[in-house]
């Protein structure tokens, strides 16, 4: 039985495609990768299912990807988070005071000194939210971003399953994964598979029945597939 941990390589292209298929950029996909090899290393089978576990660190990800985009400069992430907390706090303290807060009023509501409230402020003019009229990285200024957004995906909303599936092929043993392989990926007959692990062609027959209603029953049970 192979390790839960090692998610099998030919689903992990498959899984972070269709994270990052609907996205304009390119670099996406190594972002949506980067959370998939967070999700694989951090994951605990006896957690629950692999999906969901994954589905969170990829996204989170991703969110991070998006947000540091719309830094001009690079910013230490504790000053980020000031800047998010005091944005927050600047719409509490003006409904309060009736006022648009001052330098000390932030202080006092964030519970920091002014000097790290008015490095904050500072912070105001390097942020540039990234804009859906903007043309996308290295697009021209006729494209804009919002066009190059997708709307539904069915290979997103098919994610739940497919992340399942990754996690339910770890624990299929290696001659009946590879078969499984051989078939899907390599589109190779029963005969041709028979020939290539050296067994009888009923013989894979037998394997492939009994480890796609395995399979079935296993995505059931755990919630990943509606059909079952």
């Amino acid at each position: 039985m192979i390790d839960e941990r090692q998610a099998p390589s030919e689903n992990l292209d498959d899984i972070v495609s269709a994270l990052a298929e609907r996205e304009p950029f390119e670099d996406l996909v190594q972002v949506a990768a980067v959370g998939l090899i967070k999700a694989v290393d951090g994951y605990d089978p006896g957690r629950g299912p692999f999906s969901h576990f994954a589905g969170p660190t990829v996204r989170g990800e991703l969110k991070k990807h998006f947000r540091d985009l719309g830094w001009t400069i690079r910013v230490p992430r504790r000053l980020q988070e000031l800047k998010l907390e005091m944005s927050q706090a600047h719409r509490v303290l003006t409904h309060q005071l009736g006022r648009a807060p001052s330098i000390a009023d932030f202080a006092r509501h964030l519970e920091v000194d002014e000097k790290v409230v008015a490095e904050g402020l500072d912070l105001a003019h390097a942020y540039q939210p990234v804009s859906l009229d903007a043309p996308p990285p290295g697009k021209d200024q006729a494209s804009e971003l919002g066009s190059a957004l997708g709307a539904r995906d069915p290979e997103m909303e098919s994610l739940p399953d497919r992340l399942t599936l990754a996690s339910l092929l770890t624990r299929v043993p290696e001659r009946e994964r590879r078969i499984l392989h051989l078939r899907f990926s390599g589109n190779m007959t029963q005969a041709e598979i028979a020939a290539e692990c050296g067994i009888s062609q009923m013989h894979v027959s037998r394997l492939l029945t009994q480890t796609l209603a395995w399979l079935r029953q296993a995505m059931a049970v755990s919630g990943g597939s509606d059909d079952e």
